[in-house]
């Protein structure tokens, strides 16, 4: 998993939904500095909090550990890569 590409895929759809770093924290229950962290790449959100994260911001958890939309073709693909890489 690249930290840096998940923090921008955050931030990017984060921003396409119109929602605010601050909004986005207390959505989640965490603070601003932690949403700053995951979208400069320095950590990853906590696994308790993955899903509302990914239902936030429409993507799938795959999705969120690759840093990008995938097509449904590729997400086999992925989701086995991101498995092999998380053992």
């Amino acid at each position: 998993m690249e930290l840096r590409k998940i923090g921008k895929f955050i931030a990017q759809e984060r921003k396409a939904h119109d929602i605010t770093q601050e909004k986005l924290a207390e959505m989640l229950d965490v603070s601003d500095r932690a949403v700053s962290k995951w979208e400069r790449g320095i950590c990853m959100p906590g696994t308790a909090i993955m899903s509302k994260l990914c239902e936030i911001i429409d993507c799938s958890i795959n999705e969120l550990f690759c840093g990008e939309r995938i097509d449904e073709m590729s997400e086999k693909k992925m989701l086995e890569k991101n498995l092999l890489e998380m053992a």
